[in-house]
């Protein structure tokens, strides 16, 4: 018998996996199968997939035009594992990424493979800035999220998160996010009037880390002009820019980088989750050519060369990002998920939306309304997540590759859910 074909009692998971499991104890069923925006359990059943790996599934899952070449490169004895060594399939990743995703965007960045994951990324993106800058500290913003290891979670912001960490997490300073005053205090004049007081205590950052953005923190959106303002400020400063584009990257919000439509040029860039288009770990930590100051060595990892990550994120960008056609599909079905959000929050009193592109929030001033939408969506077929401090935020990332009929399904899903929930 195959092994899909087989199933198992869960209580396998309760008694031999640690407690830190989270996302199956909103999700209480063994999955088995998966395809384009549907996964299916070992009872059979099927759920429409709004979540799509925490956004590394924006092509769906076990997509046939990656699988297909993935499927090919395995058979032929390509290779798996190859460090930082110089293969094929690593150098027609980089011949795609810089001919259809760099250049026609006029960014020059040097690629490096830092590890398999996206706190991989974030921690060789601080630890570059350091040794550029000679200084230390590092700026980051409230309800950031950027990784579970030491160096990322010293840039988080929830407190939960921070506090298993076990030790004081440093050198790094939160300022208020885009909006966080609610337009009470202009933006950034406490950041700039701190680091021109010589009493404020505010050792002159390194670098300044941002989620254009914040999916985890629920769905906080920077303006344009907010990231416009916060790059010129840099500039001014010697300063180096880090966009953390882990989750907002790879087309979520429309374009294929999410800073692309506020203008602006990061210093260094960092890309994980969708970059390999199926789900294959695998991240980048992108930097201007003159900010590798790298000694051979000095930064690695054991699967810093997943070289099947690299053929199925070639062909995502063949297939995907030789023309504009997907970024335009992700804003039109964007719009129809703002316009439903739109419709339930004038609807009901203690609710509102937020979002970019194919990342949108339904936010509830109620914090317990969120889990319960999300509880009622998951029996009704629908896997939806929540985010935000108090989990207050109901956090759609729909696969970018989802049918305009799945998409409207999984939205009435949740229109009934929220009704059951507040109405």
């Amino acid at each position: 018998m195959q092994l899909l074909d087989q199933t198992v009692d869960d209580s396998v998971f309760t008694t031999h996996e640690s407690e830190v499991r989270s996302y199956c104890r909103s999700w209480p069923t063994v999955f088995t199968r998966a395809r384009g925006s549907y996964i299916t359990d070992q009872s059979g059943r099927e759920y429409l997939d709004f979540f799509a790996g925490a956004g590394s599934l924006n092509y769906g899952h076990n997509n046939p035009v990656l699988k297909s070449a993935l499927l090919e490169y395995i058979e032929n004895d390509g290779i798996t594992h190859g460090l930082d060594m110089a293969t094929v399939a690593k150098g027609k990743f980089l011949e795609a990424f810089h001919g259809k995703i760099l250049s026609p965007r006029g960014l020059d960045y040097k690629v490096q493979f830092p590890g398999p994951t996206g706190t991989n990324a974030v921690e060789s993106a601080l630890k570059l800035a350091r040794k550029v800058t000679g200084r230390e500290s590092i700026i980051s913003f409230t309800n950031a999220f950027h990784g579970m290891t030491l160096g990322s979670l010293s840039v988080t912001g929830n407190s939960m998160k921070r506090a298993g960490a076990g030790i004081p997490l440093v050198h790094a300073t939160p300022m208020p996010f885009d909006n966080y005053m609610g337009g009470v205090v202009e933006d950034f004049s406490w950041f700039e009037r701190v680091l021109d007081d010589s009493g404020s205590g505010l050792n002159r950052p390194a670098a300044v880390i941002v989620e254009t953005v914040q999916g985890e923190g629920g769905v906080n959106v920077a303006r344009a002009e907010w990231l416009r303002a916060l790059e010129e400020l840099c500039r001014r400063r010697d300063i180096l820019l880090i966009v953390d584009d882990v989750q907002m990257g790879c087309g979520r919000t429309g374009k294929f980088f999410s800073f692309e439509e506020a203008g602006i040029k990061p210093d260094i860039v960092t890309l994980s989750k969708s970059i390999s288009g199926y789900g294959l770990p695998f991240a980048l930590m992108l930097m201007r050519p003159e900010l590798d100051v790298w000694s051979p060595g000095e930064h690695n990892g054991t699967f810093r060369g997943n070289n099947p990550a690299f053929v199925t994120a070639t062909k995502t960008i063949e297939h995907y990002w030789s023309d504009d056609a997907l970024e335009k599909d992700t804003y039109a079905k964007g719009d129809r998920i703002a316009k439903v959000f739109g419709d339930i929050s004038d609807r009901f009193d203690g609710v509102s939306h937020r979002g970019r592109g194919m990342v949108q929030g339904l936010v509830f001033e109620d914090s317990t309304a969120a889990g319960k939408v999300c509880a009622e969506a998951f029996e009704a077929g629908l896997l939806a997540e929540t985010s935000g401090p108090s989990d207050e935020v109901v956090k759609l990332l729909p696969p970018l590759t989802i049918s305009t009929d799945d998409l409207d399904r999984g939205l009435t899903i949740l229109t009934e859910s929220t009704e059951k929930v507040i109405g």
